[in-house]
Order: structure tokens, then C-alpha cells, then sequence
């Protein structure tokens, strides 16, 4: 006999500096079921059998100069997708998916990056992200970029003209990856840029001129997490 359970959730926090970027109140603060946050640049990971749901945040770090707990997150990654769970990569989380699932020849440097809030292009219709032709405005912060994902095994939903991968699914998989930061709202946002920008982080000046603009947010979050957490959902034994 089965019952179904309600999802949990994995937050593999992947900060660097975690005064100035915190993934983890980012992200929770959506969610209404439990959850439990591991930090992989001290090597805590989940079991990945032992949660429904994986979220792989964002990173300070670069996706092209990988240290060996990098690394080990691509083994997660690719072990949690090959087990059926629901996977989600924001940022880093969503290059990092690219480099597991397809290779490193599927990562680069951004010719352009992007950074504030930008309007995406969603080319295919999809319950995590909403129907085709929209564009919503979603906060963004990326200097690496995923390119060139085989048609056969990824669906591109999202795009800008700036980066032609902004968000995928591995087709047939509960498996999504999302280069914008749509967790990160408008306070928080203008937040993260100022202190980047005080404290001379790469590409201050781009942090600047974000801060000049006026942020836009369509609330992309709303949909996307309870989608996510809808998708991968299972009859489990019961205990």
C-alpha cells in the first residue's frame, strides 16, 4: 500500500562570499515545504536519494575554472537526474547542469553579459516558466553562458538577445535550468549590485548601470516554484 508525500527540497547553496550573495534565504523563502540547504564549497551535499527536489544555485564562482567541489556537483547532478528527481539550476546551478548532462563544450564565456533586470524571450510554452511570446522582465547576473545543447535531448524555453540559452528542460525529465536569477527579488536585487559594486567586483561598472535603470520584475518566481514542486511528484512506499 502507497501514500503520497508531499515533495522535500535539497538547497545546494553554492556562495562564495556568503555576506554579500545568500542563495538559501533567496530561495526558501518560497518555499512552503520542507526543505534542508547544503553548502558544496564545504563539501555537503544531499544524498540525492534522499530528497524529491534539487535546487542548485547560483555562484560567485565561474563555471569555466572549476575547483573539486565543483566537480562534485556534477557527479550529484548527474546522479539525481539518472534517479527521476526534480532538478532546478539557477545561474551557476543552470551551467553547471549544462556541463554534467551535456559536456563542456556547452559552457562559455558571455560575449555580453547580462546584469539587472532583463526581459526574456520565452520561445516555448511551458507550466514552469508560462506560454510562448512572452517577455518577462526577470533579475539576471551572468559573465559565463550555456550554447549549443543537442535539439535531441534539451528543449530551449527562454531566450534573450544576448544569450541564446536561457533556460531548458531535459526533454522527458522533471530537469530545468535557468540562467536568470528570478528568485532574487527588486530589494534584494539592488542590493546584491550595490555591494558588488562597492566592493569592485568584476564588471562594477555593469552593476552601476543597472543600478541606473528602473528594475522591472514580472514575479517569474511565482510560477516557477510551485511548477517545480508539482513536477516529479511520486507514490512512495510508506514508512
Amino acid at each position: 500500500m502507497s501514500e503520497r508525500r508531499g515533495p522535500t527540497v535539497a538547497i545546494v547553496d553554492n556562495s562564495v562570499f556568503p555576506d554579500v550573495y545568500r542563495p538559501v534565504d533567496h530561495w526558501s523563502r518560497y518555499l512552503d515545504v520542507p526543505w534542508q540547504a547544503f553548502a558544496a564549497r564545504r563539501g555537503r551535499l544531499p544524498d540525492p536519494g534522499g530528497f524529491s527536489h534539487i535546487i542548485l544555485t547560483g555562484s560567485e564562482a565561474s563555471i569555466l575554472e572549476r575547483e573539486p567541489w565543483a566537480e562534485a556537483e556534477a557527479d550529484l547532478a548527474r546522479e539525481a537526474v539518472a534517479r527521476g528527481t526534480a532538478v532546478l539550476g539557477s545561474c551557476w546551478g543552470h551551467q553547471l547542469l549544462a556541463f554534467a548532462l551535456a559536456g563542456d563544450s556547452h559552457i562559455r564565456r558571455a560575449a555580453a553579459p547580462e546584469i539587472g533586470w532583463i526581459p526574456i524571450r520565452l520561445d516555448r510554452s511551458s507550466d514552469l516558466l508560462g506560454p510562448a511570446g512572452e517577455r518577462p522582465f526577470t533579475f539576471s547576473l551572468h559573465f559565463d553562458e550555456v550554447c549549443d545543447l543537442p535539439p535531441g535531448e534539451f528543449e530551449i524555453l527562454a531566450s534573450t538577445e544576448a544569450c541564446a540559452v536561457e533556460a531548458f528542460r531535459l526533454r522527458g525529465r522533471p530537469v530545468w535550468g535557468l540562467q536568470c536569477h528570478p528568485e532574487i527579488d527588486v530589494p534584494t536585487g539592488l542590493r546584491s549590485c550595490r555591494d558588488m559594486a562597492e566592493r569592485g567586483f568584476k564588471g562594477w561598472e555593469a552593476f552601476l548601470a543597472a543600478l541606473a535603470r528602473t528594475p522591472r520584475d514580472s514575479g517569474l518566481i511565482h510560477r516557477i516554484v510551485p511548477a517545480f514542486l508539482a513536477a516529479g511528484e511520486t507514490d512512495r512506499p510508506r514508512p
